[in-house]
């Protein structure tokens, strides 16, 4: 008998998509093989989880799930369903003996039920509904996989262990977003008699970048920049994710400032190429020196600016 897929991941049956979206992440990341290669019953339990997510992250599944009208591994359930089905159609029909299994249901009766059972057909000769060869389409399963970030930005190929054992190929395409699902066509549950087999839905999870951020396709980036390159400006490196440029900075530049390095942000398989926006950050070494110190003295007692003067304006 299936497990109970609420169980299984931990939440009580009342709970909304996003707590079952969050249970599944965290025992995903948990239990992937990739993190168990030789841990047998760990496997399993990802199998569980990923079966029962894929069942409560779709609506309907659930919704028939919670009805009765299929178990927890996403099959229907024949009496449940041959109930409903004819409930009240035949409801004081007089028991009529026939061909077939001696009933009122013939062998065509039978075989357009468990066509509905499966979603699938049968075929052949009249013979009994239980010689039939019933067809149906394989589950979908669900998975997890952590992509870096710059693997998920520029695009690439990961090769990665099902929990079936079998290594497979995934291609993360440019610009891949975090939380995206890739469908692998086919690589899912077998099929019953001739039915295809499911697909793999593989939700993938960014890992966060030490300096890079993300908004749209555009990369963020806080650049450090010195006292005499604010106040003289001056030609700085600076990384992209596709390589260090030169940019200019520009004289007076001055902390929060923006500036945009054109299509050096997310460039998707279709659309424009994003840019890359600088946020400028003067930052003076830890410790000054006598030099230094001199010269804002200096500065201070003939400037006579207040960069304070707009906000004092404002309160």
């Amino acid at each position: 008998m299936s497990i109970d897929p609420y169980k299984v991941l931990g939440v009580p049956k009342s709970a909304p998509q996003a707590e079952i979206k969050k249970a599944y992440r965290k025992l995903a990341k948990e239990l992937h093989p990739d993190l168990h290669p030789d841990d047998a019953a760990k496997q399993e339990r990802f199998k569980a989880v990923s079966a029962a997510y894929d069942l409560l992250s779709d609506p309907e599944k659930r919704r028939r799930f919670d009805a009765g009208e299929i178990d927890a591994s996403g099959q229907e359930r024949p009496e449940r369903q041959y109930y409903h089905h004819y409930a009240g159609q035949d409801a004081g029909r007089r028991y009529d003996p026939g061909p077939g299994f001696g009933g009122g249901v013939g062998d065509d009766d039978l075989g357009d039920i468990f066509s509905q059972f499966f979603g699938g057909r049968v075929g052949g000769p009249r013979q009994s509904g239980f010689h039939r060869e019933v067809h149906a389409r394989g589950q979908d399963l669900r998975y997890h996989l952590d992509v870096d970030f710059l693997d998920a930005v520029r695009g690439t190929k990961r090769r990665v262990t099902m929990p079936d054992g079998n290594n497979i190929e995934i291609s993360i395409p440019p610009g891949l977003k975090d939380g995206q699902t890739l469908r692998l066509r086919g690589k899912g549950a077998p099929g019953y008699g001739e039915g295809a087999s499911g697909d793999a839905l593989v939700t993938v999870s960014v890992r966060p970048h030490a300096v890079f951020g993300r908004a749209g396709d555009n990369i963020e980036l806080e650049l450090p920049i010195t006292f005499d390159e604010a106040v003289l400006g001056g030609s700085v490196d600076v990384p992209t994710v596709w390589g260090p440029v030169s940019l200019t900075i520009p004289k007076g530049a001055s902390s929060g400032q923006r500036l945009r390095l054109g299509g050096k942000g997310i460039k998707p398989v279709k659309g424009k190429a994003g840019d890359q926006i600088l946020r400028l950050k003067i930052v003076l070494p830890k410790k000054i020196d006598k030099d230094m110190e001199n010269l804002a003295k200096r500065w201070r007692e003939t400037a006579g600016f207040d960069p304070r003067t707009e906000l004092r304006r404002a309160t």
